[in-house]
């Protein structure tokens, strides 16, 4: 089968468009033919090898978290999903290689996908909106009309937060790229400001703010209301080390809540976030398709930055 690997940290040009073997089907796995699999910024400082310290890739390595696709067959203790299926996943934590014409995880990664999503769109939500469902409900406990700040609101987790805070009735106020403004207020944000010219400063008081940028946490963090909640989802990848522990000694401050977590979504988080995407709560968003061979461009277009949303790649394209 086609999949993207990589043999060393570096540019993006170390990717590569290979023939690999079709892993073996364990008991408990799902082999998937993948229909569509995003990819994200997130993945720019592992592949370089910025977060070496953090996130070790065992080479070679893969390149894609979210996927979806049809299910191909099952082990023999699989119970959740049946062959000709169509679900979506993540694969497994910390692990990465979702762009491949074929995935083989364990059952817990998957779960039926939404019925009224393609599988391209289906692929730029799972990951990203099981994190947004985790750091506003299960971190943060988002209330209707507390105000909600979103950092990176233009990205993949950035979109459902946007979506997923205004569902839940809260205030949100997005901060993003200037020629995005009124686009991110159409999915819902009350306010969007420019953050190349806000300031945390010039900001209002937040009951929550959800980081995706990484840089400023302490600036950031002296807009929460006392008792409010922080959560940090992103590194500053110039820094990693020293943005991990500033997180953990800044964790201590009692005033605010600063918290963080490494997305490792449940079948039931699946099945949460499908029932808000069938209700149309929140809706996928993706910036562009390509096709596998492709990806050292994908890759390239992330870097630039002014993604909306998801890059998805299309794994039956050729």
């Amino acid at each position: 089968m086609r999949a993207v690997r990589y043999e060393a940290y570096g540019p993006a040009e170390v990717l590569r468009t290979v023939e690999v073997e079709v892993p073996q089907v364990g008991r408990t796995d799902v082999e998937v033919t993948v229909g569509g699999a995003s990819v994200s910024g997130a993945e720019i400082p592992v592949r370089s090898g910025n977060l070496r310290r953090v996130v070790r890739q065992r080479m070679p390595a893969g390149t894609g978290v979210d996927f979806a696709g049809t299910v191909t067959s099952v082990g023999p203790a699989v119970t959740r999903v049946s062959a000709g299926d169509t679900v979506w996943g993540v694969m497994p934590h910390l692990t990465f290689g979702a762009v491949a014409e074929r995935v083989v995880v364990p059952q817990r990664c998957v779960a039926p996908a939404p019925s009224n999503v393609s599988e391209i769109e289906a692929a730029a939500l799972a990951s990203s909106g099981t994190t947004a469902l985790h750091a506003l409900i299960a971190k943060a406990d988002l209330r209707p009309g507390q105000r909600l700040l979103v950092r990176g609101a233009t990205g993949g987790v950035g979109v459902v937060a946007v979506q997923l805070g205004a569902t839940l009735g809260a205030h949100v106020t997005a901060l993003a790229r200037a020629d995005s403004l009124d686009w991110i207020r159409s999915l819902g944000a009350d306010e969007a400001l420019d953050y190349r010219t806000t300031r945390p400063e010039d900001l209002a008081t937040f009951d929550v703010i959800v980081d995706l940028v990484g840089t400023q946490l302490r600036a950031f963090r002296r807009r929460l209301v006392p008792k409010g909640v922080m959560v940090a989802l992103a590194l500053d990848s110039r820094r990693p080390i020293r943005s991990a522990l500033a997180v953990a000694v800044d964790g201590l401050d009692r005033r605010t809540r600063l918290t963080a977590f490494s997305n490792d979504p449940t079948p039931a988080d699946l099945v949460r976030l499908r029932g808000f995407v069938e209700s149309g709560a929140i809706r996928p968003v993706v910036h562009d398709v390509l096709p596998m061979h492709e990806i050292v461009a994908a890759h390239h277009h992330l870097a630039q930055g002014g993604v909306r949303g998801k890059i998805v790649i299309d794994a039956r394209s050729r």
